[in-house]
């Protein structure tokens, strides 16, 4: 059973399809919502989960190219699987592109299209985690002080604490009391650790003069 906070959003306006993977999606218990139009989804209130998006490509009114890029343009990154009876190869190039998870052309088997959604959450799920990493990385960035933001900069640089104390023109045990503070503010306890963390969180190297 698919966790309660995930969930599997329909957008076709072709009713009998919507009903043919509302049935299938309940039968395999999978949380999902229903929607007529692109309008009408994006009308909704904005979705902070876990899911995907199962997306007809031509719909009345906006299609669902012009959805995934306006999704685009707002930041969302839940991955889509389009559906279509109309697919083409240039049509599926750009909406791989884009990120599309799957382009299934109708009628496909219920096995491809279950596949596909497993792929897609657990692509989402993995991201969502990532992205919670990195935004704790930068919550715990932005404790550092000034002084101990500029020491991370040099030691991540490279430079050793002899180094830093003479680009910055204080003494080495102030050096190495910032580093300490700033190791346990950040939660490493190597100097690789600290590397790698401060590369995710795109903090810049210092230049020496």
């Amino acid at each position: 059973m698919i966790p309660k906070e995930e969930c599997v959003f329909i957008i076709d306006d072709d009713p009998s399809v919507r009903n043919a993977l509302s049935f299938l999606l309940r039968t395999v218990r999978y949380a999902f919502e229903v929607y007529s139009s692109a309008e009408e989804f994006l009308a909704r209130e904005p979705y902070d989960g876990i899911g995907c998006i199962v997306l007809d490509v031509r719909m009345t009114g906006m299609s669902g190219l012009d959805l995934q890029e306006e999704l685009m343009k707002g930041g969302l990154s839940m991955p889509i699987i389009f559906i279509t009876g109309h697919g083409d190869i240039p049509m599926t190039v750009r909406a791989m592109k884009r990120g599309a998870v799957d382009f299934l052309p109708k009628p496909f088997e219920d096995a491809q299209l279950l596949t596909a959604i497993q792929l897609a959450i657990e692509k989402h799920r993995d991201e969502k985690s990532k992205q919670e990493y990195l935004e704790g990385v930068r919550r715990r960035i932005q404790s550092l002080t000034a002084r101990e933001y500029e020491i991370l900069r040099h030691v991540i640089a490279g430079l050793l604490n002899k180094q830093i104390a003479f680009e910055l023109k204080i003494a080495e045990q102030t050096v190495k009391i910032h580093r300490g503070r700033i190791m346990q503010k950040l939660g490493v306890t190597s100097v690789s650790d600290l590397v790698r963390m401060a590369e995710k969180a795109g903090v810049p190297l210092a230049l020496a003069r």
